[in-house]
């Protein structure tokens, strides 16, 4: 297989499409506002509560500039919530690279579109085990799959898109878009990437730490085995 190498991007992107899936919703009655006021015809892209959240937030306008990810993808999210984001179309649309031909020829080919920012924070999961009384499989369940999946791609992928994962640099990026005609810089998303891996490596830490923490046998009483 041939490594790809990039060899030529654009320093500023302009913020057009945007995955938003958040557990903690501050800060986002501010920063959807704004980024509407940006770029009246920003689409932005979401699950669950963060959909409900924007809905509310955006009123009538949400009816041209949010739409359901489930919608989007043309798959329904499963029970709980189980998988929301985990699609061919996501992934594409936040790893695809503006001057590969192939890339293009992907998007064209499924209809999707390239997304220039996430704005992403995890399940609480340091939260949850603080809780005295936390059983094994309830920290289970606060593990977060695809909002780090999500952080990762869009950091990976900083020559192009915006990983946006603490609501306190919400004004920092609005400011910055408003200064720069709705793009923010290669300096601006190669800042965010690095906040972004910093805040996946700690929620990993956490997990691993707490997993270190549990004798197997507190483990293995939460379930009944089926043999």
């Amino acid at each position: 297989m041939s490594k790809n190498i990039v060899e030529k991007i654009d320093d500023r992107v302009k913020i057009r499409t945007v995955l938003a899936s958040v557990s903690d919703k501050t800060g986002l009655e501010t920063l959807i506002p704004g980024l509407v006021a940006v770029n009246p015809d920003i689409l932005i892209l979401s699950t669950g509560g963060t959909y409900q959240a924007i809905a509310q937030i955006l009123g009538e306008k949400a009816g041209t500039c949010l739409k359901q990810v489930s919608d989007y993808t043309g798959q329904p999210e499963t029970q709980g919530g189980l998988v929301k984001t985990l699609d061919f179309k996501i992934y594409l649309g936040l790893l695809t690279e503006t001057y590969n031909e192939a890339h293009q020829d992907d998007l064209k080919r499924t209809s999707a579109l390239a997304i220039d920012m996430v704005v992403v924070n995890l399940y609480p999961f340091s939260e949850a085990i603080a809780k005295k009384g936390v059983t094994p499989e309830e920290a289970r369940g606060n593990i977060d799959i695809g909002g780090p999946t999500m952080i990762r791609a869009a950091a990976k992928n900083f020559i192009r898109v915006a990983s946006v994962v603490d609501p306190l640099s919400y004004p920092g990026v609005l400011e910055k878009l408003k200064a720069s005609e709705g793009c923010l810089s290669l300096e601006d998303r190669f800042g965010l990437a690095q906040k972004a891996f910093d805040h996946t490596a700690a929620y990993d830490r956490a997990i691993a730490g707490y997993l270190a923490s549990q004798p197997f046998g507190s483990v293995a009483s939460c379930y009944h085995s089926g043999e």
